[in-house]
């Protein structure tokens, strides 16, 4: 037999759920990590006789499993938590949030505001995050600093806003973005367009047509509501869906964000296009917005997954506590009991994420060759026992609170629950005085 192969860094846990395969679970497992990677996945017992590491760590009573990926945010929104809570969403959006922003929304709050999500991100389990927001290149920066994975979405709107006039400024300033980031490991920028009701067709025609060429995604809020529907209807006889079919927006790197109000042809077009839908499942229940038929459309082997959008429409960013709604809420909707089972709630706050944004291939399940992202959850606490079921477990109980460790292309931001790349006192002070600013008189 070979001699072990040297690596950085092996580390062992009672569990590991790899995510691929599916509905899996390992006990007694190690996983060996070199330059980043992922090099090999062997019981616990054997993995000296496969690979040497500089360095080991054993985490007792905990499960491994891949980071989260939140598929949708605003995550400078986080200052707005709770500023306008239990209202319709036009009068929250109208009459509270877009006053707000307009008032305070600076480079300054993006930058403050997308801290304090991260912080809160990267505490309850989330590795790669989706931004659509106004000043991107402050998220970005703050992901940056911070060594978290995203995908930044370049808001398009087609009136003005803090940070550009119109929608040809906002794609010139946010291709800038792009071109600034290019080369970067863990930020991607892609399109956003707000929604078809902000966002005209001369310019979901040219992001149709950027979009390719660049080969970026295309990040929109869809069917969000069931008035959005009507009024498109009753505008121009078209559910947003066609239109942006028609208009050639609806592709397979196109994430459709919401699709509360979902009808058979609606099925048949994001079918024919490969276009993911991303779930915001307590968002849109604190908004009223609807619900998403998520079990119909995993059965027409249409990728769904996971967003918590901003803080201050749900209001935290827990992914875990996305799963467990969307879990019983998909069950709910389905009228079974058997609908969105463990595992596939897992698999949309993981793998189904990773496909969204197009980062499969890098992120999203544990597997060799895949990059170190991952996180591990401790379950040795009776709140947790008895541990029946592991998988079942972790997303039935609530277990963001438990999350120990975070590991993000290999780099370990947080041990034992402390943060190593972000000052959390000093973004806690400055949310703090955020808060004085955004005071209501």
């Amino acid at each position: 037999m070979d001699s072990p192969k040297n690596v950085d860094l092996i580390i062992h846990a009672k569990w590991m759920i790899p995510v691929v395969p599916s509905n899996t679970c390992f006990t007694d497992c190690s996983i060996a990590i070199d330059n980043n990677i992922i090099v090999g996945i062997k019981p616990s017992d054997s993995i000296d006789q496969y690979f040497d590491a500089k360095e080991e760590k054993h985490l007792g009573n905990h499960v491994l499993m891949p980071g989260l990926v939140n598929a949708h945010g605003h995550a400078a929104m986080s200052l707005l938590r709770g500023y306008a809570d239990d209202l319709p969403l036009d009068t929250w959006l109208n009459d509270h949030i877009w006053p707000a922003e307009a008032q305070h929304v600076s480079a300054e709050f993006v930058k403050d505001g997308a801290e304090l999500a991260i912080v809160e991100m990267l505490s309850t389990g989330t590795t790669c995050f989706s931004d659509m927001y106004f000043f991107p290149d402050q998220t970005a920066l703050a992901a940056h600093n911070a060594g978290m994975r995203c995908q930044i979405s370049i808001p398009i709107l087609e009136f003005p806003s803090a940070w550009a006039n119109d929608a040809d400024e906002y794609i010139s300033k946010g291709l800038a973005v792009r071109d600034n980031y290019r080369s970067n490991e863990l930020v991607n920028v892609v399109f956003g367009p707000h929604a078809p009701y902000t966002v005209s067709d001369a310019t979901f025609e040219r992001i149709a047509t950027l979009a390719p060429e660049i080969q970026a995604g295309i990040h929109v809020h869809l069917h969000e509501t069931k008035g959005e529907v009507e009024d498109a209807v009753a505008q121009n006889n078209k559910r947003p869906t066609q239109r942006l079919f028609e208009l050639n927006v609806l592709t397979p790197a196109t994430q459709c964000v919401h699709m509360t109000q979902v009808n058979e042809d609606d099925i048949t077009l994001l079918q024919q296009t490969g276009a993911h839908v991303i779930h915001c499942p307590e968002s849109n229940l604190k908004l009223a917005s609807g619900f998403c038929p998520v079990d119909k459309l995993l059965k027409a082997n249409i990728n769904v997954a996971l967003g918590t959008d901003g803080a201050a429409s749900n209001n935290n960013l827990d992914m875990f506590g996305e799963m467990h709604t969307a879990a019983l809420l998909g069950k709910a909707v389905a009228e079974d009991a058997s609908a969105i089972k463990a595992h596939q709630a897992i698999e949309m706050a993981t793998i189904n994420g990773a496909k969204a944004l197009g980062m499969d291939k890098l992120i999203g399940s544990l597997e060799t060759g895949k990059s170190a992202d991952m996180i591990a959850i401790e379950l040795d606490n009776t709140e947790q026992a008895p541990l029946h079921d592991i998988i079942s477990n972790i997303v039935y109980t609530h277990n963001g609170h438990r999350v120990t460790h975070s590991w993000i292309n290999g780099r370990l931001l947080m041990d034992e629950r402390q943060l190593t790349t972000l000052n959390t006192r000093e973004i806690s002070h400055k949310a703090n005085q955020w808060q004085e600013r955004l005071r209501k008189n």
